[in-house]
């Protein structure tokens, strides 16, 4: 559901300056026995919070994973998305873990690790008329290119024209929204996901549009049954590589050991099992 500067380098000399220059990088390297990590806390089923405090889920069990395996000790902490990546920058923690979509705008501020995840967006609704005539078992994919996808967006439209979409704010689905359909339809953004269900069940908007392993948790609470997923479900190269843990640019050591963590994770089989534990699909990239 959701996350700017380029460093250009001029070369003064050859192997053995860039030799000197990564013992240098090497020897001040930060030992990193332990991490502070940032996540939504009500993006279910990727990360919720649970009465008692404690933040479960997809995300912070796959990241108990991965500390166990770098000997790490890694602390879970609950931060509004907005503004997570200029904290993530401030030094307020030191990763982020919330279905963090790998995007070219985003990957000029922050850089992201090896794909964990990579999943679908589809629209909701409460409308008993558009459920019937729409059924969600389609999946297109649209490659990230205006031109090329513009058929399969211009055939969404009709169903969209003249309606109030509901949208949490700062994503990459927020982008894909407002580029195509703020021309025919009402976009309101919101800070939390789970706003926009709640504005729908309650007659406020006539679509939410988000991540489909989201909508598949949220719909199955006994106060949202009026709510279906309607229409294709959207993914392919749009949504970037897929979602990833997000780190400060200087922080490579610490993205090379999450990666080299992954990895491992993603070769044994862990990723899938806690995937279909949490998603009951297999969402491994």
């Amino acid at each position: 559901m959701h996350c700017r500067k380029s460093l250009t380098r001029t070369l003064l000399a050859g192997a053995a300056l860039t030799g000197s220059l990564l013992f240098a990088h090497l020897a001040s390297a930060k030992p990193w026995t332990s991490v502070l990590v940032a996540t939504e806390g009500a993006y279910e089923p990727w990360n919720t919070t649970l009465a008692n405090g404690e933040i479960a889920g997809f995300e912070p069990e796959l990241l108990k994973d991965l500390c166990g395996r770098m000997q790490m000790q890694c602390t879970l902490q609950a931060q509004d998305w907005d503004g997570m990546i200029a904290g993530l920058n401030a030094g307020k923690f030191d990763v982020m873990m919330d279905a963090i979509v790998v995007t070219p705008d985003r990957e000029k501020v922050i850089a992201f690790g090896k794909p964990y995840a990579a999943t679908q967006g589809v629209f909701v609704s409460a409308d008993q008329g558009l459920i019937a005539s729409l059924p969600s078992n389609q999946i297109i994919k649209l490659s990230g290119d205006q031109k090329a996808d513009q058929t399969v967006i211009d055939s969404l439209k009709p169903m969209l024209k003249g309606k109030t979409i509901g949208i949490q704010s700062g994503t990459a689905y927020t982008d894909f929204i407002e580029t195509n359909f703020k021309d025919i339809a009402t976009i309101r953004e919101y800070k939390k996901s789970g706003e926009h269900v709640m504005d729908l069940t309650a007659g406020r908007i006539d679509f939410a549009f988000d991540d489909v392993t989201f909508f598949t948790s949220v719909l199955e609470k006994p106060e949202n049954t009026s709510v279906h997923m309607v229409g294709p479900k959207i993914g392919g190269p749009i949504w970037g590589p897929g979602e990833a843990l997000a780190f400060r640019q200087g922080d490579q050591d610490l993205k090379a050991r999450f990666d080299q963590a992954l990895n491992a994770a993603l070769a044994d089989g862990t990723v899938r099992k806690l995937s279909q534990k949490w998603f009951k699909a297999d969402i491994t990239p």
